[in-house]
């Protein structure tokens, strides 16, 4: 007895420092190229080590109506509860992945009836041996089995497993950003458009009353019935505009019921644009920390993770395999006797060593193509660094030359419209031409949609500024 508990204890010692022996390596992040610090020429407030991403979407965006429109998209969007599900069937895995390393336990219950042949030998050994034609066994076992981690491929497969999880997780991350951002957007360019609307409507009044004053002067003699015409066809392309723009309106709020999960349908709204201002002092914080808050370039760093620990089981799978097994039940071959203890009682245990042979090379291949993998998995981790950078340098740059053109666009607006007035007052008193007066208007028009196209494209820079930095899954 003694000698077969120093026994136990000796194997089971040698399994342990087996176990140590991982194959593979632990995963390194590899060399990124990345910016010391995002490009602070256009605007000083970049080079905070801050970063505007940090703040909850509730906290970087102030409308109230744009609140309400994320929270429901966030809580009714069909897109992001798929990613939910997702999440959720990634976790059960991952629970699943814990037990990886536990013995595989089974219960097994049977019972046999086997009449044979009375001239085989069976049949003549149940006669000469039970004194009856048939034969019957009932069996009830207890099967242990357990496969030792000696080279660790069990570890990299839960490894893999609970990877697969973050990732999911990172992905619901990078479906919210990007739903938070179309929501954000979609209102901007929703209130962009009534801003267009208002401007078409005041401007077809002007138009109307410059109609009424030509024909005024045209019955006067002083203006032909030309003039008269190229007023109504200003008016008339200015009309245009009205029925168009609430075409577009209707169709921007369709999309934005769509995105938070609703029926088509009218969106309420107090907000203008013109009320809206936009933070010019938004801070980026460092590239390297955006590496690890931006979800979608998360998400292929976890990635390379599943592929360098999927290298490590490939090596592991190509050497040898050490199996336990044990068991222990019931057995007899009378019904009556079948839980008559201890003579019913039996026992066994093994030990296996698995070596694959004839699948070497196959083996080798599936550890080579792994390796192959995970260097695909290196190459698309720093492609997405590489455009996520690439995206917060693009916002950089609309945020900062937008706002310099919206100075501009401002300026432009207030010269239009005072000329529009002063080419109405020379043209009655018959110091400039209608055309003159026409050319004021449209270009004024013009001007003031202009405007309000550059304040829907500030808005929607800093938002995707935001996004671009990591922004939005809080």
């Amino acid at each position: 007895m003694k000698t077969w508990i120093k026994h136990s204890f000796v194997a089971v010692a040698v399994i342990v420092l087996l176990s140590a022996c991982r194959v593979g390596k632990e995963y390194q992040r590899p060399e990124l190229l990345l910016p010391a610090q995002f490009d602070t020429a256009t605007s000083a407030s970049y080079g905070d080590t801050s970063s505007v991403a940090d703040m909850p979407w509730s906290a970087f965006f102030a409308d109230t109506t744009l609140k309400a429109l994320i929270t429901k998209g966030i809580q009714y969007n069909n897109d992001l509860l798929v990613a939910v599900k997702r999440l959720e069937a990634a976790q059960r895995q991952a629970r699943q992945a814990k037990l990886l390393q536990l013995p595989d336990v089974n219960l097994q219950v049977t019972g046999q009836y086997n009449r044979p042949s009375d001239n085989s030998l069976n049949g003549l050994s149940a006669q000469g041996f039970l004194q009856k034609s048939y034969i019957e066994n009932y069996n009830a076992t207890v099967a242990l089995s357990w496969e030792a981690d000696i080279w660790g491929k069990i570890r990299g497969r839960k490894e893999i497993a609970l990877t697969q999880y973050l990732q999911t997780a990172e992905a619901l991350k990078a479906v919210q950003t990007q739903l938070v951002s179309q929501i954000a957007q979609g209102f901007y360019n929703l209130l962009m458009l009534d801003r267009q609307l208002q401007i078409a409507q005041q401007n077809l009044a002007l138009n109307d009353s410059f109609v009424l004053a030509t024909r005024l002067l045209k019955d006067a003699g002083t203006v032909s019935s030309l003039a008269v015409q190229q007023a109504e066809s200003q008016k008339q392309a200015t009309a245009i505009l009205i029925p168009q723009l609430e075409q577009d309106i209707a169709l921007q709020e369709n999309a934005l019921q769509l995105l938070t999960g609703q029926l088509p349908g009218k969106l309420a709204r107090q907000t203008s644009l013109t009320e809206l201002t936009v933070n010019d002092n938004l801070s980026t914080g460092l590239p390297v920390a955006m590496v690890s808050r931006r979800p979608d370039v998360r998400s292929e760093e976890l990635a390379l993770v599943i592929a360098n620990a999927r290298v490590g089981v490939a090596q592991a799978d190509m050497y040898p395999a050490l199996t336990i097994t044990a068991g222990g039940g019931l057995e007899s071959f009378k019904s009556s006797n079948w839980f008559n203890i201890p003579g019913s009682l039996f026992g066994l245990a093994a030990g296996s060593i698995l070596q694959p042979v004839f699948r070497k090379g196959a083996l080798k291949t599936q550890f080579e193509v792994a390796k192959i993998e995970r260097e695909q998995a290196v190459i698309r981790f720093r492609q997405s660094v590489l455009q996520a950078t690439t995206e917060v340098a693009n916002a950089m740059v609309q945020t900062d030359k937008l706002k310099q053109q919206q100075f501009i666009a401002v300026s432009q607006t207030d010269t239009l419209k005072k000329a529009v007035v002063n080419a109405q007052w020379l043209f009655k008193s018959d110091m400039a031409s209608y055309l003159e007066v026409l050319t004021a208007q449209g270009n004024a028009l013009q001007a003031e949609l202009n405007l309000a196209m550059i304040q829907r494209s500030r808005l929607n820079a800093q938002v995707e500024l935001y996004r671009a930095l990591g922004g939005g899954w809080k």
